[in-house]
């Protein structure tokens, strides 16, 4: 395969996966970050060095008005894009009655309201390339089942898992496919380290999940075997749910 590929918040964690698993794939890369530009930077010239070529774009995913002034100009200058990767999110964890307003929305604005921040602006671009697309949006196990202390989040990524059903079957008919990953518990920064142990009674394979599986199944959504798959939601989590 070949195009480029958008991926939010690949400065790290998964997003860095998906990036380097994608580059590897025979993709250029679009890197983003919002504040680790140093970390984008090593990201992308890790991809250069697999022989494709990477750019960064720096925008908060929250802020509507940086993705279109960022993702209009890039695709002004460089064409639309093949794929979009949303994996950009945020967690602000506290037991409801406790919950702040401020971690209400910043939840929500990074992980639900980007979804049309980040999509709006490319999305008639890729439409305009007469060609196939892929959309995929990272979501959690989280907005599945629910979990404890996390009512924005697992509001937030339930909201994206319908969002992204919604516009799969608007763009069906456009040979762009659209579906949502949904990781269980991941072994990455974001993972608190106090959870972790706890977290594997959870989990009936024992062992938490790695950025590379998440990684190598967009992957495989973004290939041309995975034409014919589109409005799913599909789950790596180890058995959790």
């Amino acid at each position: 395969m070949s195009g480029t590929v958008l991926v939010t918040g690949s400065s790290s964690g998964i997003g860095e996966a998906i990036a380097l698993r994608l580059a590897a794939a025979g993709y250029d890369i679009v890197v983003h970050c919002r504040a680790s530009r140093a970390r984008a930077d090593d990201v992308a010239q890790r991809i250069r060095a697999l022989g494709r070529e990477a750019r960064v774009l720096q925008f908060d995913v929250a802020d509507r008005g940086a993705c279109a002034a960022a993702l209009e100009a890039d695709i002004a200058q460089h064409g639309a894009y093949y794929g979009v990767v949303c994996n950009a999110g945020l967690a602000r964890d506290n037991a409801f009655p406790a919950m702040t307003g401020e971690e209400w929305d910043g939840v929500v604005h990074t992980n639900l309201d980007a979804f049309y921040n980040v999509l709006h602006p490319v999305t008639m671009p890729m439409i305009q390339r007469r060609k196939p697309g892929r959309i995929v949006t990272i979501a959690s196990v989280s907005g599945l089942v629910g979990n404890r202390g996390q009512a924005n989040y697992s509001a937030a990524k339930a909201g994206l898992m319908g969002a992204t059903k919604a516009l799969a079957i608007e763009l069906a008919k456009r040979n762009i496919t659209v579906n949502c990953v949904a990781p269980g518990l991941i072994d990455t920064e974001m993972l608190p380290e106090e959870v972790r142990e706890e977290a594997m009674k959870m989990i009936p394979m024992k062992r938490l999940g790695s950025a590379a599986e998440v990684a190598g199944l967009v992957a495989f959504l973004l290939g041309e075997e995975a034409a014919y798959i589109t409005r799913q939601v599909i789950s790596v989590n180890g058995g959790m749910v």
